[in-house]
């Protein structure tokens, strides 16, 4: 082997240790984050379904009687007229 490559390999021994670290942290952050997209990604799916399922379900229908609204309004009316 030539000088180079001896420093070279005595440099990277060195380190190994660092650089060993640094992998392990690089290669957890890539798993969290693939793990948080598809946690995400399912999610989002699942939202989705539930929308469109929500979406085709049938809706109910209410009917409103306005009719105590209309008395009580016509009272009003009445009682103002006869104030002026």
């Amino acid at each position: 082997m030539s000088q180079e490559k001896v420093d070279q390999y005595k440099k990277e021994k060195a380190n190994r240790k660092q650089n060993m670290r640094k992998e392990k942290l690089h290669n957890v952050l890539r798993k969290c984050m693939v793990g948080l997209v598809g946690v995400l990604l399912v999610g989002w799916i699942g939202w989705s379904a539930y929308g469109m399922y929500e979406a085709k379900r049938p809706k109910d229908e209410v009917e409103i009687d306005y009719s105590a609204f209309t008395d009580f309004s016509q009272k009003l009316e009445e009682v103002s007229g006869e104030a002026e």
